[in-house]
């Protein structure tokens, strides 16, 4: 059965005549328990007229369409405009903090009355039953449609937002590590990444170059870290208050097994410091000098002095060794292992013969030897320094 062209005509006449007395109904409906909504109804009649008039319009199209097809009363894919403008309102939700439950609620409460008000209509203008059962199912069926957009666009303004707003972290990171911002950039671009800038921040890195982890950075983090990303790929995190109360202990947790360095923490404006700084550990950790995992680039402060030029540390070693350059191997190592243990210990023999598990005798034998080869030098403050800082940092 089809609906006559002078039924429609005087339908949608009438429910188009009728609508300000259906939105003054479902705003008061709204008061209650949606006060904003009805609020909106009030203060922006205008903008919610046209989307009420598409739903009339559409409506009986879909009931027209159910009529001749009762089984597939479906919604017309090629009416973008009603789909766009109920993706709209789904994304303003959002935009103004609302509930995404509480907006479908509305919705299913509308449909109630509109239908109410449809179904009056066409009863007042003598439509037959199986015109009000097209109808109602049309009413239903379309407000569950406009549900599903007005659903679709709040949900895509939330990954839209949530990219907007990772991307804005990763210009704050960026930022933050040029070492070209002023203090006003950075409190601009923190604010536009709601991003609290922290007292002192450090920077985290991966130390196993392209060979990332299996898990993600990121995730593992508390949600103040901000991203730092080469070439879309995450390869470390500007973490905030890196040595407050149980941070540490918490970033060990966070990035255990993770292959990670933890730059020293400095000020904001610092940061490109703490990337140095662990850039070095990172070195440092893949040649085996440093082992941690995580690694906190400011327990091996004065490794990183050291090792900051491996060719200088080469250098220190080749002097400062040479004297024994003229024993044999399994000699030099025992002498380089006991002059390492007279430094440490000033010159303690007993505290010597107890470390490297030896007789005195044999550390006094033994010590005889590398004064005969270094003569005044170890009795020089200097010399005794650069012996021990050769000893101690052996090439990895």
């Amino acid at each position: 059965m089809i609906v006559e062209p002078f039924e429609r005509g005087r339908l949608e006449e009438a429910l188009l005549k009728g609508l300000p007395d259906l939105l003054a109904e479902v705003r008061d409906r709204l008061v209650e328990h949606w006060p904003d909504y009805a609020a909106f109804l009030d203060t922006d009649r205008d903008a919610v007229l046209g989307p009420a008039e598409l739903f009339v319009h559409r409506l009986l199209d879909m009931s027209i369409a159910n009529l001749n097809s009762p089984d597939e009363t479906t919604f017309d894919r090629g009416d973008e405009t009603v789909r766009r403008v109920f993706e709209e309102i789904g994304r303003r939700q959002l935009q103004e903090g609302n509930d995404l439950t509480r907006l479908l609620t509305a919705f299913q409460l509308g449909a109630r009355v509109a239908w109410r008000h449809v179904a009056a209509t066409a009863l007042r203008l003598d439509f037959a039953p199986v015109h009000l059962a097209a109808l109602a199912d049309s009413v239903f069926v379309f407000v569950n449609q406009l549900s599903f957009s007005a659903a679709n666009g709040y949900l895509q303004e939330q990954i839209d937002d949530a990219m907007a707003r990772e991307r804005r972290r990763e210009e704050l990171a960026n930022l933050l590590l040029s070492g070209r911002a002023s203090t006003e950039a950075i409190r601009t671009a923190a604010q536009q990444a709601a991003w609290r800038i922290p007292e002192t921040a450090a920077v985290v890195i991966y130390s196993d170059g392209d060979q990332l982890p299996s898990g993600t950075l990121i995730p593992r983090l508390e949600p103040g870290a901000l991203p730092i990303r080469r070439n879309g790929v995450v390869v470390g995190a500007i973490v905030p208050e890196p040595a407050g109360p149980g941070r540490r202990l918490q970033l060990g947790r966070e990035l255990a097994g993770m292959a990670a360095v933890v730059g020293n923490p400095v000020a904001v404006a610092q940061l490109p410091r703490s990337l140095e700084i662990a850039r070095i550990a990172v070195r440092l950790r893949r040649t085996g000098v440093l082992s941690d995992d995580p690694v906190f680039a400011d327990e091996h402060l004065d490794a990183l002095i050291v090792w900051r030029d491996e060719a200088l540390v080469a250098a220190l070693r080749d002097e400062m060794l040479a004297p024994l350059e003229g024993e044999t191997a399994a000699a030099r190592e025992r002498l380089a292992e006991t002059l390492a243990s007279w430094l440490r210990h000033f010159g303690d023999r007993q505290a010597i013969a107890n470390e490297l598990s030896i007789h005195p005798q044999t550390v006094r034998y033994r010590m005889s030897r590398l004064k005969a080869l270094y003569g005044e030098r170890l009795d020089d403050p200097e010399s005794r320094a650069r012996l021990f800082l050769a000893l101690e940092w052996p090439g990895p």
